[in-house]
């Protein structure tokens, strides 16, 4: 009886491919990943909270003492508008759901949230 030996043939040693910058934007909007969404929230609610920052460093300066200094009183009142609007829908909003993406499956145990494709 005769014993073959089958050639063993390595395959060639290749680099793995590095995600571009257009790649990597790419990944992150069409993620299914509920760590990587609940992130995302977080990102765009600290933006918005700055944006809304701004706004109140604005309006204390305004108050740090009598008569108008920086704004006119129609831009005074423009800014305090947007800025109670930017703080609760868009910094508070997105935080709460930021969170619950981030750390309501992980305590139920559930490996992913079922979002639709």
């Amino acid at each position: 009886m005769t014993t073959i030996h089958a050639r063993t043939t390595a395959a060639p040693i290749t680099q793995p491919r590095r995600a571009t910058k257009g790649q990597l934007v790419v990944k992150y909007l069409t993620t299914t990943d509920h760590k990587v969404i609940g992130n995302l929230y977080l990102v765009t609610s600290f933006s918005f909270f700055l944006i809304g920052g701004l706004m109140a460093m604005v309006i204390r300066a305004e108050l740090a003492r009598p008569d108008l200094q920086f704004v006119s009183g129609e831009v005074y009142n423009q800014l305090f508008t947007m800025h109670g609007t930017i703080m609760l829908l868009l910094f508070a909003t997105p935080l709460f759901f930021g969170f619950s993406n981030v750390i309501m499956p992980l305590q139920i145990g559930s490996p992913d949230v079922a979002f639709p494709r």
